[in-house]
């Protein structure tokens, strides 16, 4: 029996695994996908993010550092600087190979297999003959783990949705995440590397409904809502293809149950606007491994609301922005403005 089980051998269920392995813990990740594993997102990691990656001691071959954040809408731009340190862009599939390569190296087993029954008692967790004295879920946005143990839930919310793509030309950025806004969506660019770039696209419901599909037409149509974006890469020929996530809200009764603990996406999430998710979810990681080390799950949860608190504030309060068309024109012009209150703000989430 180990003493820890993860399920999803993504970057959080990885970062799950390093930091028990680091702890001492015998450890088994189960993941139902083979090899390494894209993903839509941004690809833009915090300073945070880059700290914990260091802590777990693994090595990213390839990555783009970042200087901050610049905001783009009609004509106009704010920038914001990281004070922490700097950020990297890291594309999805180096991060889950470099993360995968640590945990084996810890000694980390990762078997190829998706969880079905999932049984727990007073002493230890059973995931098909699989056993642990606990288990961490990090098996993403619709974690069938979650829906298995009764804490999913659900409610009207203003759906999201992201498609993503990379493009073969060299960033022109100087160091920067660019995020370009129009009334519909957003457009985030990320430099991966010194001659790819990856632009993710994040929307509501109302462009979907306008643009009717998500298929490459969609993703082109999309782009058009960023004249000056779509004419710089025009000519540029895709060099990945389109990854699509969504509706990104998820919420949930509570992170614990019994010897049961959820983190990252799986443990709820609300929107990839604010580039926190990876910080966060290493964050999460660290937390819950660190709970049950000292065989006291039930204080993970505490620690998840106080990682995320100012997360699910600060987001919030965008998207309530981005909804209300007369303040969302204002958020460029005031934060061009007073470039002091963009550092706090990029400050306040890049730990």
């Amino acid at each position: 029996m180990d003493d820890l089980l993860v399920i999803g051998g993504g970057p959080v269920g990885l970062s799950s695994a390093i930091y028990a392995a680091q702890a001492g813990l015998s450890v088994t990740v189960l993941e139902a996908k083979v090899g390494i594993i894209d993903k839509a997102c941004g690809e833009g990691l915090m300073p945070g993010g880059v700290k914990s990656l260091k802590e777990m001691g693994v090595i990213i071959p390839v990555y783009q550092p970042l200087k901050g954040i610049r905001y783009v809408e009609m004509g106009r731009a704010a920038l914001g600087r990281f004070k922490e340190g700097e950020g990297w862009g890291i594309r999805r599939n180096v991060l889950h190979n470099a993360l995968q390569q640590r945990a084996q190296a810890l000694g980390v087993n990762i078997e190829q297999h998706r969880a079905t029954d999932i049984q727990q008692d007073a002493t230890h967790v059973t995931v098909d003959g699989f056993k642990a004295r606990y288990l961490i879920a990090a098996d993403g946005l619709k974690s069938p783990t979650r829906r298995k143990i009764g804490l999913h839930t659900s409610s009207k919310h203003y759906a999201r949705y992201g498609l993503r793509q990379h493009y073969p030309i060299a960033p022109w950025t100087d160091g920067f995440v660019e995020i370009h806004l129009s009334p519909l969506a957003e457009a985030y660019i990320t430099p991966v590397s010194k001659d790819t770039v990856g632009i993710a696209i994040l929307f509501s419901d109302k462009l979907r409904d306008k643009l009717r599909g998500k298929d490459e037409k969609f993703y082109q149509a999309a782009l058009a809502e960023f004249p000056a974006l779509q004419k710089r890469i025009e000519k540029i020929k895709p060099c990945t293809p389109i990854q699509g996530a969504g509706p990104f809200k998820t919420t949930t009764l509570k992170r614990v149950k019994g010897r049961i603990l959820l983190a990252g996406d799986a443990a709820g999430y609300l929107d990839p606007m604010t580039g926190e998710g990876l910080r966060l979810g290493f964050a999460q990681a660290k937390a819950a491994v660190a709970a049950i080390t000292k065989d006291k799950p039930q204080t993970y949860e505490k620690s998840w609301k106080q990682l995320t608190r100012h997360y699910w504030f600060s987001t919030s309060l965008i998207l309530l922005l981005r909804k209300t068309p007369v303040l969302s024109k204002l958020v460029v012009p005031v934060l061009a403005l007073v470039p002091s209150l963009f550092d706090w703000i990029l400050t306040q989430i890049e730990k």
